[in-house]
């Protein structure tokens, strides 16, 4: 793709997140940014309040997240972080992606298919996204989105070079997330970026997978976090050869 930087560097994080602290949830946030040293960082759902469904919306631009966008600016990092976000068109609110970078954040993303327990809370968003950074199409997601081959499929149809998502999973369902990359991958053959929740999350949540990752287009991985709040993986990765 014309304009398209020859690799990108992207890392997914698992912070430690406080319930309902999205001051020190950010500064959280900013030091695995800065730790990681990479150009697109992606983090959990609903990172920035932890897995809350009572959690007020973030409307950006909002002061709390200064310790964020400072450290964007910093290392020249775009942060794709989950937070609530005002619905589309502006009713209810929704499970949101924002973008943050040293300019300040945008809402990207809200999610389109939400789970059994979320749709009392929550507003689905209406249209998949694309967002570009350094010419790369980043395909974004979150959680139950990336399990249904439809949101897929509507996201790749706009050109995706990465599907990247942030999720959440239990403990005892950290095989799942793996499942719906292999499926992603043998669909769309894409370079998948999967940042999953890490220790308590909320809602129930006590002991979640971890396990962060980053998978080639043929489905191998390339970066890989473990389960522990705090790890970072990085990969640097470059378009397939018959796209280059």
């Amino acid at each position: 793709m014309s304009g398209r930087t020859p690799t990108l560097t992207i890392a997914v994080a698992q912070p430690s997140v406080v319930p309902h602290d999205v001051v020190g949830n950010a500064k959280r946030h900013a030091a695995l940014v800065r730790r990681s040293r990479a150009r697109v960082v992606v983090f959990p759902e609903l990172s920035l309040t932890g897995y809350e469904f009572d959690a007020a919306p973030l409307e950006p631009p909002d002061p709390r997240l200064g310790p964020l966008v400072e450290a964007c600016r910093d290392v020249g990092a775009v942060a794709l972080a989950g937070a609530p976000v005002i619905g589309p068109g502006g009713g209810g609110r929704s499970i949101g992606v924002l973008a943050i970078d040293g300019t300040g954040a945008v809402v990207a993303y809200r999610k389109m298919w939400l789970g059994e327990a979320e749709a009392a809370h929550f507003v689905a968003g209406v249209e998949p996204v694309v967002r570009r950074v350094d010419g790369w199409r980043l395909g974004l997601a979150v959680c139950k989105d990336t399990g249904v081959p439809a949101h897929a499929a509507a996201t790749m149809a706009l050109g995706v070079d990465v599907y990247v998502a942030g999720v959440l999973e239990s403990e005892v369902d950290r095989d799942e997330q793996p499942r719906r990359v292999q499926r992603i991958v043998g669909d769309h053959g894409v370079w998948v970026a999967i940042a999953s929740f890490a220790g308590a999350a909320g809602e129930g949540f006590d002991r979640a997978a971890g396990e962060s990752g980053i998978w080639r287009p043929d489905g191998s991985v390339i970066a890989r976090a473990g389960a522990q709040v705090a790890d970072v993986a990085v990969a640097t990765i470059t378009p397939p050869p018959e796209d280059g």
